[in-house]
Formats: structure tokens, C-alpha cells, sequence
């Protein structure tokens, strides 16, 4: 054994194993309102779908006087507050997607009519069918995940919004804001109880999405030399040679 090697073994450093390691690169993407809005966005739905749950199939019936207990009560609270602070930080998101980088806007634009994009779309799909060896390197989001964000998240985050407000405003009654902003929802979609309906599915494709989505991030992580999950921590997404 080389001295070299005996001092690395004792001290742990080790210059020679260093040099001959992988280069990585790193490129800054997301800004850090787009992280902070990332995270509090993932909070938010995580409590909006497990009191929605609850709201949808409540509590066994608590022994005793009801005002002796309030737990349902503050279910409802905690999915309305959620509620709120879904909404504004999606405001906010689409706001930032003007004033932020160009990264920022991909959550919200497809280059649909470019055929490049689609290619693109075709490789990913191979990559996730074990197909591919590797991915592309990209440096926002790639082209299958911005068709997911688009269609599976915003459309449906958007949809959440206009029905969940609209039952908001049912319970608040007439002249309260969210019944004269989205009042008109319940009657276009037939009645209050098909309201319900379609709310609960939009809550499950909102969890299905978010099942896939944490998947992929792993996995491109692992297997896609290009990090992922800290790329959301950090900003910056670092590619392994």
C-alpha cells in the first residue's frame, strides 16, 4: 500500500481519487419564488386532499353533546384555508411566469405546433419505457413533464379552483364573493351534488399526478445523471458527465 493511499485511509483525504471522479455541471433554473411556491404549492394540496377526504367521507358521529366537539369544523377550516393559499400562490405563479426567467414560463406555455418539441416528447416516453439508455439533457422541465404540468396540473389546479370556490360560496350563501364570482358554476355543471362529484375526481387526478410526478423526479435522479429533486431545493440542476 502506497503512502499515498495510507494517508487518504487515515485522514479521508484523498486529492488523486478526486481528480480522476465525475465532472459535473450545474446551470441555475429555477428562481426562488418559483422553489418557494413549489414547496408551499406541494403543502397545500397535501392538506387540501386529505381533509377534502375527510369532508367527502366524514367521521364516525363523536358521543355527546355536538358542541362538545369540532372536529369536522376544523377539517372544513384547514381545507379552506389551504383552499386560499392554493389560489393566491397560483396567482402568484402565473404572475411570476411574466416577470420571472424563461424557465418560469414553461409550467404555463407549449410549443405545440413545433415539431422539434414533439420529437423531444417521443424520446422521453422511450426513456421512461426503459427503451432509451439515457435522456436528453435538459435544462428546465422536459418536454413530456411540461405536457404533464400543463395539462394534468394547471388545467386541473384551475378546475379545483373554479368548483371548490363554487361550493365555498354555496356554504357562505348569496352575496358573499365567492358566491357571485363562481355562483354560476353549480348551475352550468347541473347541480350542487355534481359539483361534489367532479371536485372529488379532480382531487384523485391531482393525487395520480403527484404520484407520477414524484416517480419521475426520483428516477431521473437515479438514472438520468441530472438532478431533480434538488434542483427544486437549490435552483440549480447539475448534470453528471
Amino acid at each position: 500500500m502506497s503512502s499515498s493511499t495510507q494517508v487518504a485511509d487515515a485522514t479521508g483525504v484523498d486529492e488523486q481519487a478526486v481528480a480522476q471522479g465525475q465532472v459535473t455541471k450545474s446551470v441555475y433554473v429555477y428562481e426562488a419564488p418559483v422553489r418557494v411556491w413549489h414547496w408551499i404549492n406541494a403543502l397545500a394540496i397535501t392538506v387540501l386532499a386529505l381533509t377534502g377526504y375527510f369532508i367527502g367521507s366524514p367521521l364516525p358521529t363523536m358521543p355527546g353533546e355536538a358542541s362538545d366537539h369540532f372536529l369536522m369544523g376544523y377539517i372544513r377550516f384547514a381545507h379552506f384555508t389551504a383552499g386560499y393559499l392554493f389560489a393566491v400562490g397560483l396567482l402568484g405563479r402565473i404572475y411570476w411566469a411574466f416577470v420571472g426567467n424563461h424557465h418560469a414560463r414553461e409550467l404555463f406555455t407549449l410549443p405545440l405546433t413545433n415539431k422539434a418539441y414533439w420529437q423531444e416528447v417521443m424520446s422521453m416516453v422511450k426513456w421512461y419505457a426503459f427503451i432509451a439508455e439515457r435522456p436528453n439533457r435538459y435544462v428546465g422541465h422536459n418536454p413530456m413533464a411540461r405536457l404533464a404540468m400543463f395539462f394534468m396540473f394547471f388545467f386541473t389546479a384551475v378546475f379545483m379552483l373554479f368548483t371548490g370556490f363554487a361550493l365555498y360560496g354555496e356554504g357562505t350563501q348569496a352575496g358573499s364573493w365567492a358566491n357571485r364570482v363562481f355562483g354560476w358554476v353549480i348551475p352550468l355543471m347541473g347541480q350542487s351534488q355534481d359539483v361534489h362529484t367532479w371536485h372529488h375526481v379532480g382531487m384523485w387526478v391531482l393525487i395520480v399526478f403527484i404520484i407520477l410526478h414524484v416517480y419521475a423526479a426520483i428516477r431521473e435522479d437515479i438514472m438520468g445523471r441530472q438532478s431533480i429533486v434538488s434542483t427544486m431545493i437549490s435552483g440549480h440542476r447539475s448534470f453528471k458527465d
